[in-house]
């Protein structure tokens, strides 16, 4: 039973704070402050509690990346650079060995 109540409580501050920061956010949006980041977190609280805040969301997520391939590219992932072959020298000699 108690349990279910810290349970209940948690739900409860997670649906307050998300509620908080989307109107703060909002707030600051025309006022100085981090407004963006304050709704975006806000978003995230309620996406775990609603279904609505979960699919806005994902939709900013895929939006966010397909702004973000448009802007920078496609990227390919970057291969490592090829290994040096070994050199027959030994280390620290740059002249050729003499023949007596």
């Amino acid at each position: 039973m108690i349990l279910r109540t810290v349970e209940q409580v948690r739900r409860i501050f997670r649906v307050l704070a998300g509620f908080t920061l989307l109107l703060a956010g909002t707030v600051m949006l025309v006022t100085p402050g981090p407004g963006w980041l304050a709704i975006f977190v806000g978003l995230g609280l309620l996406a775990a509690e609603f279904v609505w805040a979960k699919r806005l969301v994902d939709r900013i997520k895929r939006e966010g990346d397909r702004i973000k391939e448009s802007v920078l590219g496609k990227s390919a992932p970057v291969d490592p650079p090829a290994p040096r072959p070994p050199v027959d020298e030994p280390a620290g000699s740059a002249d050729p060995p003499l023949n007596p």
